[in-house]
């Protein structure tokens, strides 16, 4: 298979004795880390980290990145954030002032777990973020720009996620930025489903408007928009279109891993259900493109 699968890890379960062993049943082999039995990873302890690290290992999955919270704060300077917008924190309520030692711990972890990746955002989304200032592109460009030289220096990447709560919401947008800054160490994850609340035809208007190998991983799920507001559902039954998103992933080159971020609760309100269901739709999928 030329695309390969991971998933989110707490998306199965925030315990990870149960996600592990879920995912590697659905033939999952990485996995990204963000809440760990009730806490942020960025807040959790060396010795925590190696025991979640070890249990992965032990079922055969690879650490592949840090789901971190970083750069999803308000920027004081970027003007009035829009106040529509549900902004989900997954355990981690930091401000600007918190974002260096928040990095420095994700790069830490990351060294720690041998993950390539450390996911970061673009600032909680402004009421002018689709006709941005060429100030707040600015900002927001300088501070992705200083992330990838730090992880540069420990040969990690920054993989930048197009977030409907963030700045950097669509397609259109994530090429405007990535216009900027052409960084070695800055990727960005694509999250089509994230593109499609944000308004966007996120397959193919979004995908076609991003630069050819810009893309360093893809998050993977589905929803119903209506009125700005999603209903998650079973990947590949919603309005992604992810069978064709994933053709034109292969045919542009993407050899890289799904990662599954379910957000669907699931027919019985079972999380773990809801991303088994989820998993078993990706894997068919990625076989049927591969």
């Amino acid at each position: 298979m030329t695309l390969r699968l991971a998933a989110i890890s707490d998306e199965f379960s925030p315990d990870p004795t149960i996600a592990f062993p879920a995912m590697a049943a659905l033939g999952m082999r990485g996995a990204e880390l963000r809440v760990i039995d009730g806490r942020n990873i960025i807040d959790m302890s060396d010795d925590e980290v190696d025991r979640v690290r070890g249990l992965a290992l032990t079922h055969g999955i690879q650490i592949l990145g840090i789901a971190s919270p970083v750069l999803k704060c308000e920027l004081p300077s970027g003007g009035e954030t829009d106040p529509r917008l549900q902004r989900d924190i997954f355990g981690a309520p930091y401000t600007l002032a918190d974002q260096p030692r928040l990095i420095r711990r994700a790069l830490e972890i990351a060294e720690r777990t041998s993950a390539r990746m450390i996911r970061v955002f673009s600032y909680w989304r402004t009421v002018d973020a689709a006709d941005p200032s060429p100030g707040l592109l600015d900002e927001i460009a300088t501070a992705l720009v200083d992330l990838a030289d730090q992880a540069a220096k420990r040969g990690i990447l920054i993989g930048l996620e197009n977030e409907h709560a963030c700045n950097i919401a669509t397609g259109e947008e994530s090429a405007r930025l990535l216009a900027l800054v052409n960084h070695a160490a800055l990727t960005l994850i694509w999250d089509p489903a994230n593109a499609l609340v944000a308004g966007e035809r996120a397959f193919p208007d979004g995908y076609d408007k991003l630069p050819a190998g810009r893309v360093g991983h893809v998050h993977v799920k589905d929803c119903h928009v209506t009125d700005g507001v999603p209903a998650w559902g079973p990947v590949g039954d919603m309005d992604v279109h992810w069978e064709g998103q994933l053709r034109s992933l292969v045919r542009d080159g993407y050899s890289g891993w799904l990662s599954l971020e379910t957000h669907w609760k699931g027919p019985n309100g079972d999380k773990l259900e809801a991303s088994t269901i989820c998993g078993e739709k990706m894997r068919q999928l990625a076989e049927s493109v591969s």
